[in-house]
């Protein structure tokens, strides 16, 4: 396993709907971890790179409803 965190920068608050769906993201395989800091919009995840990608995170948690920018802020 190689363990690899991601920082995406976000816009919008997310609502109840996106925050369920983010519990959702949390349970697939290869996520460990996903933490939000509401005060610089950013969402640090950490993940199997082994499994995912960071495309692939990316579009999870769009597919979520956070408006994650395509560039992570570090890697």
């Amino acid at each position: 396993m190689t363990t690899v965190d991601i920082v995406f920068s976000y816009t919008g608050r997310p609502n109840e709907g996106a925050v369920r769906a983010v519990n959702a993201v949390r349970e697939i395989y290869g996520i460990r971890r996903i933490v939000f800091d509401e005060e610089e919009t950013t969402v640090r995840v950490e993940y199997d790179a082994t499994r995912l990608n960071a495309a692939q995170v990316r579009g999870l948690l769009r597919r979520a409803g956070i408006n994650a920018v395509a560039a992570p802020l570090s890697a």
